[in-house]
Formats: structure tokens, C-alpha cells, sequence
């Protein structure tokens, strides 16, 4: 089997993108949608076994990916990354800043290091390869940055170090889109909703029931796929996006519109199953979430 991507095959041959948080979740479908696009992915993560696995499984695809071991939140590490990374292949022409982590924790709990730990993942730390990326290849070529956010609109209960930087890293969206745009570089994010990714299975494992529970929340009735959220990343990267900048896609079923009163009437059966609204499902080596198996 292969990827079932929607995209044309060879949309990305001759192009490298990297990709991280790129061996696992989210970040390593992207890899794989990308590669069979015809893209060379660099994948950048923090544990080795993780980025060999994707990248070995990459290779039996038949596509190229190389990888890097990196914590992002350090200033010096992601300098020499990407530079590993340029020296390797010549030029970056897409990032996926995908890396990212949280925990539940009310914000009165909070401490400062549980604060700046979150804030350095999913703020600095996506900061430092876009700015890295954008020195020492973009400037020069061009390219494409997006940006992965979340499903903070209005608050984010009982995450409130992770809505922050995730609001934090719309915002730098929005100023490098406009500081950028002269060099040729596009920066946009893509903010999932509840998305059915390996991501979920790292909550305690007395979360599951209150988990499975949330696609009671969501309009469209389920959660979605890391291949649907892998899709609007991919499309922000193409040509077809040349004039889109500085915006914020959000996949997420419509979920931040469902108010308080309005009764939820979420699709039956026989409406999710008809091809408008069913799930897209074209990573052919997806998982599904532990805390979905019971």
C-alpha cells in the first residue's frame, strides 16, 4: 500500500521539508504524506528510535527522508540542525513546526518551570527553527513555514501554559508572514481540533473515559484524522497556497462554534458514512489511539 493523498503525485519532487515532532503523531503522517508527494523530509525530534522507525518506514515506500536528533528549545542545537540539515540537502523549502507538548494541570497548579517548559515547546522552540530555517536558506530561496497551534479559541481549560503559547505562536504567525513576505517565504498555522493521534495516548490513562467522550462536543459528531490535518498542512505548503499568508486554518469539525443552549445534534450513523462528511483516512500506516481501543 501506499499514501492515498488527494494531492497530485510529484507535487513536492525536488523540495525538502522539515518536519518536527516528526516521529510520531501528526508530524510523522505529514512525513509520510509529503515523501510520497516526492519531497526529501528531514525529520527533527528527540528520541532516535522514533525517527528511524519513520524514517525506515519512509524509505520502504519508497520515498527519502533523513533525520536529526534535536531538543528545540535549545538555541545552539537548533543552529547547528539546521544547518546539518541545509549541508545535507542544499536548501530548506518547507517547515512543518509541528513539535509540541503539554500536560493537564489547573493554572493555580502551575509552576513556573511547568510553564516555561510548555512555553519553550510550543512558542520558543517553534520560534527558533523558523527563525534558523528562515536565516540560512529561506531569506535566500524562499519558502513555506506552517505553523501547528491548537484548538485554544476563546480558553483552554486546564491547559493554560499550552493555549498561551499556542495563541503566543499565532501571533508570530501573523508578524512573520508580514516581515517575510519580501523574501519570498509564506508563514501560516494550521490549529487541530481533537484529532484521533497517537498524542492522545500520553494523558493518564484515567483521562480515556472523559476522552472518548469529547466527540460529544464536536458538531460534526467525531474526531478527526491525522490524515485530514495532515492534508491542510500539505495543501499551505503547495503552490496552490502562493497568495494565502498569515492565516490560521482550523480543523476541528466546527467545534469552538458549539455554544451553551444550542442543543448539539450531531450527525447519525448513515450522515457520517456519506463521502461530504465521512472521515479521510489516506495514511495507509495509521494507528489508532490505545485510548480508543475498547
Amino acid at each position: 500500500m501506499s499514501y492515498g493523498s488527494v494531492f497530485a503525485p510529484g507535487l513536492f519532487a525536488g523540495k525538502v521539508v522539515v518536519v518536527t515532532g516528526g516521529g510520531s503523531g501528526i508530524g510523522r503522517c505529514v512525513a509520510h504524506e509529503l515523501a510520497a508527494l516526492g519531497a526529501r523530509v528531514a525529520l527533527v525530534g528527540r528520541k532516535v528510535e522514533k525517527l528511524q522507525t519513520v524514517a525506515a518506514e519512509i524509505a520502504e515506500d519508497g520515498g527519502m527522508a533523513s533525520f536529526q536528533v534535536c531538543d528545540i528549545r535549545q538555541e545552539d542545537a537548533v543552529k547547528q540542525t539546521v544547518a546539518a540539515i541545509v549541508a545535507e540537502h542544499g536548501r530548506i523549502d518547507g517547515l512543518v513546526n509541528n513539535a509540541g507538548g503539554q500536560f493537564m494541570t489547573p493554572l493555580e497548579a502551575i509552576s513556573a518551570k511547568g510553564w516555561e517548559a510548555v512555553v519553550n515547546t510550543n512558542l520558543t522552540g517553534g520560534f527558533l527553527m523558523a527563525r534558523e530555517c528562515y536565516l540560512q536558506s529561506m531569506s535566500k530561496t524562499g519558502g513555506a513555514i506552517v505553523n501547528i497551534v491548537a484548538d485554544m479559541w476563546g480558553s483552554m481549560p486546564g491547559m493554560g501554559h499550552s493555549g498561551a503559547a499556542r495563541a503566543g505562536m499565532v501571533s508570530f504567525t501573523e508578524t512573520a508572514a508580514v516581515e517575510w513576505a519580501a523574501k519570498g517565504v509564506r508563514v501560516n498555522a494550521v490549529a487541530p481540533g481533537y484529532i484521533a493521534s497517537s498524542g492522545m495516548d500520553n494523558y493518564p490513562v484515567e483521562m480515556a473515559p472523559m476522552i472518548r467522550e469529547m466527540a460529544k462536543t464536536i458538531p460534526a459528531g467525531r474526531f478527526g484524522s491525522e490524515a485530514e490535518t495532515a492534508a491542510g498542512i500539505v495543501f499551505l505548503l503547495s503552490p496552490a497556497a502562493s497568495f494565502i499568508s498569515g492565516t490560521t486554518l482550523r480543523i476541528d469539525g466546527a467545534r469552538p462554534q458549539a455554544r451553551a443552549g444550542y442543543p448539539m445534534r450531531v450527525p447519525d450513523a448513515a450522515v457520517q458514512a456519506r463521502d461530504a462528511v465521512k472521515p479521510f483516512t489516506g495514511f495507509h500506516r495509521a494507528h489508532t489511539p490505545k485510548v480508543f481501543q475498547v
